[in-house]
């Protein structure tokens, strides 16, 4: 949001949903001529504040006190020299002599307080339609973008300094994905290359996915050399949760965030760069227009960025009709120093001052101020007339044969007609006629800067930003005097790279500027300082670029517990952009006016497609006045509802006569069986509707199912199709319609809960297909994979499908598991001498506690004593070990899988509950990774039941389908428990869990064990049969009773009718 702010004690608000007239708001990095349509580019306030969900509230200063000229009383100039002696009598003397430089000092401030009331009172004649921000900022108010609620957390934020002072083992680097709009040569492309290169040092790792195609093709594949084009149909068949976050890098890389508004994609980070204006002109047509749903469409895609950043502070202004808390600006582009460097390798100053009308010995001096209200000549300027007056008065009076003092403004739009104002002012101040010119912001405005000698910032307001007209006139090597703002003084060291001068001080001014000067032209010491501000403005804010966004990265991405941490941003020691890898590509002239042009609609941008789809417009558009195409949309005419009724009459027509007709056509009655057959067919799915379609009928006879776990509508691409797949969702909203899939959610309650299907991911969803597994599979083989495991390239290929299939076939029996997905023990370990085992990663992947937590659990599952060892050993053989749910077994051995696994969680769940801080998770580090708190160990347990339970496990290679197997039994044996896995003692603990279920006997007030399953044991198995029997004894007690009566009183018809 932005806010006004002065030095005054109160701040009412300046409300920017108000209807009071409008003040435009234009970003002009980068895009100078500018060619906009004030009137949609508009900045509203009002003294009301209106209370709506889309508006923002923004402080307003007072109308209060103001600054020092507005507290000064103005005398009449009737009084001259001679009255003010006479007014003052006892002027004699030595006191009498004090006295007279006491009133010369008074007159000396009485006429520069008369000349800049005259000054003013031009611009307010001029300047009405500005009256309103003067009623609202007063003398000395200024506008400051303040970041949302969202952003303020960022901006906040310690970053990794916390974590990084904790023991940690990571053994991969962090992964960022980057999505390019384009891979032009472009000063965009120069920001991001450095920003990219200087975080890679800090040990993140890119991967670099392309929409577009370009000329910098070559530098951002010596960046990522598996750079990768994403096309349309690709957006979804990546697995985005492989990064710890995802930057986009414009406007042109939107379709890509499709695929991450959609769940399980929609927890993973995303920032959004933000460099381009096409969209921001736009906004207010359709605002205007009406089409709530192309700004809801834009609004809902920015508000899926956890945040969105923009190179300077104009652009949450243009956009601010789509903030929703999550704007953020780290200032820095090199797209001023490109723009200026492009234009001086084509342009000539002499050439320029010569078409313009200036003398080659003349003094060009020009004004510049602040670019935020670029469509008015603004209070602003007005402020600067007040501080150059005197300037004016001595030096554009000079007119002699070795040249002049030539004064330019760059303010306001060319068209508005504040040159007259300025001639006023001229002719009031006496000077010589063309003394003083003014140039729009909406021309031509390197030209006027490469013209001048001497550049003076004249702005009074605290900027948040480096100005950037300041940046391009110091790239031409030009001296600039500046006001001693803060902003300016964080960069610019005074008598090195520009002079500065007290505000509102004329006399500082003068002194300043005279040391610019020397025999009628610049002074060596001018020259100085013009060399080194080139110096300084072709790399200004680089470093502060950089170091910001390695900030943000660290306050945003999620960083897990097995992955490194980056290096601190105090590591970043480079303090330029990154121009020498663009030296050799580009001639800097050649894309100046793809760059300066690149905020109208063109047919190939995202805005017009976007426009096109949602609208159908129709874009032979209406040209207004200011350039401006206001797309018309094709309205019907009565001529075509009259088409569109005759067609729909005409096809009723045809339809009624092909019922007639086969209405009189005979048919064949048919055979009984058959149409009895077809009877049941249509009654058994009207009951089985889900049950018996296309899949399942295909999957008749198969020995094996395999069952692929999903949650959202992302996972989607990810899943097979076949008579070897069915699709298991865990989110009832997400299940794909046109399948068979299974719905995890209807066959166990528990996942209704988010909470607990976060912490049991696909866990939850084998312990849905377990309840009651008779009613969905009916096989002797059944199989899991969970959808991440297609995204990250370890699915089955057809030809090892084909083997399983076949193995399946031979081999219906045996305590075997197969399995695909592989546990990856491969990594640059750091922070431990330890090698990769089984239990070290297990520790890595769960936030150092893996084995402390499974120990505990196990020992308050088996009721183990303190002294008794409660780890299960997992010797290290150089065997692979299963990972992501990836596997066949038994249909048996499945059961008895999960009944281990239901005790299991019960237990880990039981000690989270049990200790003092509920809200925290021991097994994991990041944000996701404790949302989803038992799913990485429960993605490694089926390891350890299956070791110790002598199963065979075999190892599947997605490619061949090759098997081998892993961890032989011979060489386990004197590793294995295999008393704490025997099914008899399982079975027992699982019945008395029952039991105690079943007498309301709960250990904790949320027991997750009763709800992750079937509660059964011997007495209620008891209490069902008798129940079966009472049944079946007060059916036959009724019909014996029927009997007798029916002997003894004979068979008695009911009435008709009653």
């Amino acid at each position: 949001m932005y806010a006004s702010s002065r030095n005054a004690s109160s701040q009412p608000e300046i409300d920017d949903a108000g209807n009071g007239s409008d003040v435009g708001f234009h970003s002009i990095r980068g895009r100078l001529p500018v060619k906009r349509n004030p009137s949609h580019h508009q900045y509203q306030h009002s003294d009301r504040q209106r209370a709506s969900s889309s508006d923002r509230q923004l402080p307003r200063t007072t109308a209060g006190a103001g600054g020092s000229a507005a507290a000064r009383s103005h005398l009449h100039n009737r009084f001259t020299r001679k009255g003010l002696l006479w007014l003052f009598p006892f002027f004699k003397g030595k006191s009498g002599f004090y006295g007279m430089i006491i009133a010369v000092v008074f007159l000396f401030a009485l006429a520069s307080m008369v000349m800049q009331n005259s000054i003013t009172s031009v611009f307010r004649q001029r300047g009405e339609r500005g009256r309103h921000l003067r009623e609202g900022l007063k003398f000395g108010s200024t506008l400051k973008f303040i970041p949302g609620r969202l952003s303020q957390r960022f901006l906040a934020g310690d970053g990794l300094d916390r974590v990084r002072s904790q023991p940690r083992v990571g053994v991969r680097a962090p992964r960022v994905a980057l999505i390019l709009g384009h891979m032009k040569i472009d000063p965009h492309s120069l920001m991001l290359v450095t920003v990219i290169r200087n975080l890679q040092k800090l040990g993140y790792l890119f991967r670099i996915f392309a929409v577009g195609n370009g000329k910098a093709r070559s530098i951002w594949k010596s960046i990522d050399g598996d750079l990768s084009s994403l096309r349309t149909e690709k957006h979804a068949q990546i697995d985005w949760s492989i990064f710890e976050g995802v930057i986009v890098d414009s406007l042109e890389a939107k379709e890509a965030i499709s695929s991450l508004m959609q769940e399980p994609f929609c927890s993973v980070p995303l920032i959004w760069i933000i460099q381009e204006d096409s969209l921001s002109s736009r906004l207010p047509v359709y605002e205007k227009m009406g089409l709530e749903r192309l700004l809801s469409h834009w609004r809902s895609a920015f508000s899926r960025a956890s945040v969105v950043v923009f190179p300077d502070f104009t652009y949450p202004m243009l956009y601010s009709q789509l903030d929703s808390g999550n704007f953020f600006v780290i200032p820095g582009s090199p797209v001023d120093v490109w723009a200026s460097e492009s234009y001086s390798k084509t342009h000539s100053k002499d050439q320029l001052r010569e078409l313009n009308g200036f003398g080659k010995n003349d003094m060009v001096v020009l004004v510049v101020g602040s670019t935020i209200f670029y469509d008015e000549i603004s209070w602003d300027y007005a402020v600067a007339m007040h501080s150059i007056g005197p300037l004016l008065t001595k030096y554009a009076m000079r007119n002699d044969a070795s040249g002049s003092f030539k004064f330019v403004f760059l303010c306001g739009n060319s068209t508005d007609g504040y040159d007259d104002a300025l001639q006023e002012v001229a002719s009031r101040l006496g000077l010589p006629q063309g003394s003083i010119r003014r140039y729009g912001l909406n021309g031509d405005v390197n030209s006027v800067l490469l013209m001048a000698d001497i550049v003076l910032y004249g702005s009074a307001q605290e900027v948040q930003d480096f100005p950037p007209l300041l940046i391009r006139a110091m790239t031409f090597e030009i001296p600039v005097i500046a006001p001693d703002i803060p902003v300016l003084r964080k960069y610019i060291v005074d008598g090195v790279h520009g002079i500065y001068f007290s505000k509102h001080n004329p006399e500082a001014l003068m002194t300043s500027f005279s040391l610019l000067l020397s025999n009628g032209g610049l002074s060596k010491f001018g020259q100085a300082i013009a060399s080194s501000g080139r110096e300084l403005a072709r790399n200004v804010q680089a470093l502060e670029c950089i170091t910001g966004y390695a900030r943000l990265l660290e306050n945003v991405l999620n960083f897990p517990s097995d992955a490194l941490l980056p290096g601190p941003v105090y590591q970043i020691q480079q303090g330029g952009w990154e121009w020498n890898l663009f030296q050799n590509e580009i001639e800097l002239g050649i894309d100046l006016p793809k760059m300066d042009d690149n905020f109208s609609v063109k047919e190939d941008t995202i805005v017009y497609t976007v426009e096109q789809e949602l609208t159908s417009l129709n874009y032979s558009a209406d040209n207004s006045e200011n350039g401006t195409e206001v797309p018309v949309l094709d309205k019907l005419t009565k001529l075509d509802w009259d088409i569109l009724r005759e067609i729909e009459i005409s096809e009723e027509n045809d339809m009624l006569e092909m019922e007639e007709v086969e209405e009189r056509m005979e048919k064949a009655v048919g055979v009984w069986d058959e149409i009895y057959r077809n009877a049941r067919k249509s009654e058994k799915l009207k009951f089985e509707s889900n049950e018996r379609d296309e899949g399942e009928l295909e999957r008749t006879g198969q020995p094996v199912c395999i069952y692929e776990i999903y949650n959202g509508a992302g996972g989607w691409p990810f899943l097979h199709h076949g008579s070897l797949y069915r699709g298991l969702s865990l989110s009832s909203k997400a299940q794909r319609q046109i399948s068979d899939d299974v719905d995890a959610v209807g066959r166990l309650p528990l996942l209704n809960d988010t909470y607990f299907r976060n912490i049991l991911c696909e866990m939850g969803g084998m312990f849905a297909i377990a309840n009651r597994v008779d009613s969905v599979h009916m096989r002797p083989w059944i199989g899991f994979q969970s959808w991440r495991a297609a995204g990250r390239k370890e699915a089955l290929s057809a030809e090892a499908e084909k083997v399983l299939e076949e193995k399946m076939q031979d081999n219906l029996r045996g305590d075997v598991i197969y399995f695909w997905g592989r546990l990856d023990m491969v990594g640059d370990v750091t922070g431990s001498n330890d090698a990769l085992t089984f239990w070290s990663m297990c520790d890595i992947l769960n936030g150092g506690n893996c084995r402390t937590i499974f120990q505990e659990a196990f020992r308050e599952m088996y009721a183990l004593p303190s002294h008794v060892e409660a780890l299960p050993p997992m010797p290290e053989d150089g065997g692979y070990w299963s990972a992501l749910h990836s596997w066949v077994m038994p249909t048996p051995s499945f059961l008895e899988f999960m009944m281990f696994s239901r005790m299991f969680v019960d237990s880990i769940d039981g000690l989270h509950r049990d200790s003092s801080d509920v809200a925290t998770c021991f097994l994991g580090s990041s944000k996701i990774e404790k949302e989803h708190c038992y799913c990485r160990v429960l993605e490694l347990l089926i390891n350890v039941w299956a070791y110790h339970s002598a199963r065979k496990m075999v190892y599947i290679n997605v490619t061949t389908g090759v098997m081998q197997e892993q961890h032989p039994i011979e060489q386990r044996k004197s590793f294995m428990w295999a008393k704490y896995f025997d099914f008899s003692l399982l079975k027992k603990m699982d019945e008395d869990l029952a039991e105690a279920a079943d007498d309301g006997d709960h250990p904790r007030d949320t027991w997750l064990w009763p709800m992750t399953g079937e509660v059964h044991w011997h007495g209620i198995y008891e209490r069902e049969r008798e129940e079966r029997y009472r049944v079946k004894m007060d059916k036959k007690r009724k019909t014996k009773e029927k009997l007798y009566e029916r002997m003894k009183y004979g068979y008695k018809q009911k009435s008709l009718g009653r």
